[in-house]
C-alpha cells in the first residue's frame, strides 16, 4: 500500500498524509482527492508527462493491460468494459465509490473526473461520462453509436416497459 499510496501522491500532486481517509467497497483504504487532483493524475496516466520515468512506463504499460482485457476492470456489461472493449486504449476509465467516475484519453491528453451527487450509483456520472467522450474523441460509426446509447438511457422496469431515461442535457453538450 505504500508504494501505491507513493504513485498516487505523485501523479495527483496532493500530499495523502494530510488527506482524509476511508475504506472503500473493495476494502481498500481511500483517500479523499479534490477532482481537478484526479483529473490531473488521470491526464498523467494518459500522457505520462508530470510522472517520474519509472511511473510514466508503468502508466503506460497499465493502459495496454487494461485496454487488452477491460473486463478485469469492471466485468460483464458494466460501463468502463463496453466502453474500453470498444474504444481501447483511446480511453481508459474506472468507476469509483459513490458516483465518482474517471477517465484518461491519451490522444487527447485529457483526465476527466466526475462527481455526480445522485446517491450511490453510477447511472448519471456514466451518462456525463459518455457524453464527454462523444464531445472530446473522434469516434467512427460504431463507437458513436455505443457512446450515444450510453449517453441516451432508457429506464425500463423489470417487465420491460419503458419508464423513464436519462439523457446528456443540452447545456452539457453545448459546454462539452
Amino acid at each position: 500500500m505504500r508504494e501505491v499510496t507513493s504513485a498516487l501522491q505523485a501523479a495527483t500532486g496532493t500530499d495523502l498524509a494530510q488527506a482524509p481517509m476511508g475504506i472503500d467497497g473493495c476494502s481498500i483504504p481511500t483517500f479523499a482527492i479534490p477532482l481537478d487532483r484526479l483529473a490531473l493524475a488521470f491526464a498523467r496516466v494518459a500522457t505520462g508527462q508530470g510522472l517520474s520515468a519509472d511511473h510514466a512506463r508503468a502508466a503506460r504499460r497499465l493502459r495496454r493491460a487494461i485496454a487488452r482485457a477491460p473486463f478485469m476492470v469492471a466485468g460483464t456489461g458494466r460501463f468502463d468494459t463496453r466502453v474500453m472493449e470498444v474504444l481501447g486504449e483511446r480511453v481508459c476509465c474506472k468507476v469509483g465509490a459513490e458516483g465518482v467516475y474517471c477517465a484518461a484519453l491519451p490522444e487527447r491528453g485529457l483526465g476527466v473526473a466526475i462527481k455526480m451527487d445522485d446517491g450511490n450509483t453510477a447511472r448519471a456520472a456514466e451518462v456525463v461520462m459518455a457524453a464527454v467522450i462523444e464531445a472530446r474523441l473522434r469516434l467512427d460509426g460504431d463507437e458513436a453509436a455505443l457512446m450515444r446509447s450510453l449517453s441516451e438511457v432508457t429506464l425500463r422496469n423489470w417487465r420491460g416497459t419503458e419508464v423513464g431515461g436519462l439523457r446528456a442535457s443540452r447545456a452539457l453538450r453545448e459546454a462539452l
